[in-house]
């Protein structure tokens, strides 16, 4: 590990533990003397299928900026996000599948995006769904709305 004051690679563990869904390192410099933190996070290879068959790989800050985006000057935490994002990420790993489709992963953020907040909601489907036109947003609004009195 880097030292990010000094940039000498020798350091020392000094402390470890579990922090969300990875591990938080305290770190001293063998070098310089000072101390640092590091987390770390288990990543898995995963490739998402995109509609039009092409094949990239999974990423995570990618979808964090697209449901960002969707909940824009609303009253939502970045925190409330983030678990969104590890929900997302708990559902398709556990899929257990190497390669997993855009619309799997869509269609879940479509579902708790609905129960975290509406308008991020609707945000979101306006591009996901394609909804090209106000009639269409129209139709997705009151599909919501119905599900609600229901």
């Amino acid at each position: 590990m880097k030292c990010p004051y000094c940039m000498e690679f020798d350091s020392r563990v000094v402390d470890t533990r579990a922090a969300g869904d990875g591990i938080r390192r305290r770190r001293e410099c063998l070098h310089c003397g000072r101390r640092f933190t590091t987390y770390e996070q288990v990543v898995a290879a995963l490739h998402i299928v995109k509609s039009d068959g092409r094949r990239e790989a999974y990423d995570r800050q990618k979808l964090l900026n697209s449901i960002r985006l969707a909940c824009a000057k609303r009253p939502i935490a970045m925190a409330d996000i983030e678990r969104l994002v590890e929900q997302v990420e708990d559902h398709v790993y556990s899929l257990g599948k190497a390669e997993v489709r855009s619309e799997v992963i869509g269609s879940k953020v479509l579902e708790l995006l609905k129960e975290l907040d509406e308008v991020g909601y609707i945000r979101f489907a306006t591009i996901y769904l394609e909804l090209a036109d106000l009639e269409a947003v129209r139709d997705e609004i009151d599909r919501l709305l119905k599900e609600k009195r229901a």
